[in-house]
């Protein structure tokens, strides 16, 4: 699976596990930050997310780590750890 390929399946991602209907892959920048002033979402959506993000590739989030918040940066930043750190 390429770079783009893995954004394009979580901009899906997103879109689906946080019932984002009116929103479309090509509406998420890539580059732009996924809470407060990018795409706007809170804690709770990081939840869900973390969650979906678990279950889809075998991934685990610490919940309080500065870490974590930088891999949910943006979907560039959750790309590049998922494709290094995804089990399935």
């Amino acid at each position: 699976m390429t770079q783009a390929d893995l954004v394009a399946e979580i901009k899906t991602l997103i879109i689906d596990s946080l019932n984002l209907e009116e929103i479309t892959p090509a509406d998420i920048d890539t580059d732009a930050h996924l809470f407060g002033d990018g795409l706007g979402l809170d804690s709770i959506d990081a939840l869900e997310l973390g969650v979906a993000l678990q279950k889809r590739y075998g991934l685990s989030f610490a919940a309080d780590s500065e870490e974590t918040r930088q891999h949910f940066a943006s979907v560039a930043a959750l790309a590049a750890y998922v494709g290094t750190h995804r089990t399935q």
